[in-house]
């Protein structure tokens, strides 16, 4: 009987994870299962989804830890989950990370990033050729002062053009956002690719600047993967396991993009292959291949939280009051640093 391809991956990944354990290359610290608390329900169309694929292609195994993927749905659960100890590690907004430190938590600490920004583009009308040609063009945002809104900003200004020279509506989620553009009700907007990539046609639209662009003109790390103090002074290794398991597949994903193709093709059968194929090609550069843990990004990301509104009444944080880079720094010191994306500039 022929094999699917994620029947093979996981024979072989089996095969690795035995080798190491029987080579004593796992490094496994605790038999008690390492928790990972995500806040998607099924594996996400963004790189996000190395957490869900790592274990379901046995990489965590390889590693010798025994990783459970603990679901929520928002953000607040995955903290209220990680005070409770209901988890190990949490994936978890940079934002909300700063917020629970400042009310209290102060051991709380980012250790990697397996999917640093919003996959986010600014598509427009095709007559729209560059972004200079939006001033005095519709622009939707979700609302004034939103995080699309916020960010588009920085982008734009980056480019030299300002959105005020825009007319800016508000229409809420992208996806409602999306149906406007395609309605011709505004000129351009702000979107994920994911939501791009499932318009069910857009002759008439360009995508005006794709997220590679957008995340170099707004560097702002959206997600991190998070522990308390007691994980890391009670189960380093099971950190770094984690952390180098995230790292190999992303270097995997990165060097063979149809390997995630077909890794989702079985995750998520709903979505077809043409869509997977194209956010294959457009998350090329978008991989943590040594753990998204940028300090330029991620003092970046904290002045610019910092100047807004939810931010207002806080002294800022220092970054190794919210970062630890010790457990990626000694993941990296065994892998070598990757010099092709992802600056590890430490």
């Amino acid at each position: 009987e022929k094999m699917t391809t994620k029947s093979m991956m996981l024979a072989l990944a089996g095969s690795v994870a035995s080798l190491a354990l029987m080579t004593g290359a796992g490094l496994a610290q605790s038999s008690e299962p390492f928790r990972l608390i995500v806040t998607h329900l099924e594996a996400p169309l963004v790189p996000n989804s190395v957490m869900d694929l790592a274990a379901e292609l046995g990489y965590f195994e390889a590693e010798g830890v025994d990783v459970e993927l603990v679901r929520v749905q928002q953000t607040p659960s995955a903290i209220a989950a990680l005070q409770s100890g209901d988890g190990e590690m949490a994936n978890i907004g940079v934002d909300a990370l700063l917020q629970v430190i400042h009310n209290g938590a102060t051991d709380f600490r980012a250790v990697t990033s397996p999917n640093k920004s919003l996959p986010f583009l600014i598509a427009s009308k095709d007559d729209i050729a560059t972004p200079a040609d939006l001033a005095g063009r519709s622009f939707g945002v979700g609302r004034v002062g939103s995080l699309d809104h916020s960010l588009s900003t920085l982008v734009l200004s980056s480019q030299g053009v300002s959105i005020d020279d825009s007319e800016i509506i508000s229409l809420g989620q992208p996806d409602i956002r999306a149906q406007a553009l395609l309605a011709g009700q505004v000129d351009a907007t702000t979107m994920s690719i994911g939501v791009w990539s499932e318009l069910p046609d857009t002759q008439g639209l360009h995508v005006l600047i794709d997220q590679d662009a957008y995340y170099e003109g707004a560097p702002v790390v959206n997600k991190v993967n998070a522990v308390t103090g007691d994980v890391l002074a009670e189960r380093p290794e099971d950190v770094q396991a984690v952390i180098r398991a995230l790292t190999k597949l992303s270097r995997d994903f990165a060097e063979n993009p149809q390997m995630w193709v077909d890794a989702m093709v079985e995750a998520r059968p709903d979505v077809s292959t043409e869509v997977l194929e194209m956010l294959a090609q457009s998350f090329a550069g978008s991989w943590s291949v040594n753990g998204g843990m940028s300090v330029e990004e991620l003092s970046y990301t904290s002045d610019w939280l910092y100047e807004t509104e939810d931010f207002a009444d806080f002294e800022q944080l220092a970054l190794e009051d919210w970062v630890d880079f010790g457990p990626v720094d000694a993941v990296l010191g065994e892998l070598g640093t990757d010099e092709s994306m992802d600056p590890a500039d430490r």
